[in-house]
């Protein structure tokens, strides 16, 4: 579950001083959170297969904005921009940490597994399962700039700078990735004719 959190930051993310916005500091982290917190889960749900790890890697990312907050200096990009430069490397960090929790040793792995602890495949973010299988597919930087596009509702350009890609670049592989998408939607045949490069 997301909780709300405040925090009485030094400036807003338009820049101006917290006070001259709101009357008072106390609400501005809060007014971050309220118009972003669904743009960080929405890029987590692209990116994981369960609902639970993206509402705790929401609620991590608004932790550590929130610990941060004073640091935030709007010159250098938006909140958005900070926010998903958080949600990323957690994101990373969240993937490395379940990747060796998966590699134990074949003895521990033969004794029985605890029920608890079972992986399953079974996506549980609410998105539809064609949807869930077609991204699948995609490889990892597809995945991820579909994510930040579609999930966090990143512009191009917030995309180019978050990733240090070209924003032509950052075009190129949403578009490619699109079709592929759209390709998987559709079934073998729209596979077909995105391979043979119609639409």
């Amino acid at each position: 579950m997301l909780v709300r959190l405040t925090s009485p930051p030094d400036t807003v993310g338009s820049g101006k001083p917290a006070g001259s916005r709101r009357g008072t500091a106390a609400g501005d982290f809060s007014v971050v959170y309220e118009e972003h917190v669904w743009q960080v889960y929405g890029f987590f749900a692209y990116r994981l297969r369960t609902r639970a790890d993206a509402e705790d890697l929401t609620q991590q990312t608004f932790e550590r904005a929130l610990r941060a907050w004073r640091r935030f200096d709007p010159a250098r990009g938006t909140a958005l921009t900070w926010l998903m430069a958080i949600a990323r490397n957690l994101l990373i960090d969240h993937v490395r940490a379940d990747r060796s929790a998966r590699q134990r040793p074949l003895d521990e792995a033969r004794e029985g597994a605890d029920p608890a602890l079972v992986l399953t495949d079974t996506p549980d973010l609410g998105l539809a399962p064609d949807l869930e299988q077609a991204l699948r597919v995609l490889d990892g930087r597809d995945r991820e700039l579909l994510a930040l596009r579609y999930g966090a509702d990143l512009t191009g350009r917030e995309i180019a700078d978050l990733t240090g890609l070209t924003l032509a670049n950052v075009q190129q592989i949403l578009s490619r990735a699109l079709r592929r998408l759209r390709a998987g939607l559709e079934g073998p045949s729209g596979a077909e004719r995105t391979r043979a490069g119609g639409t």
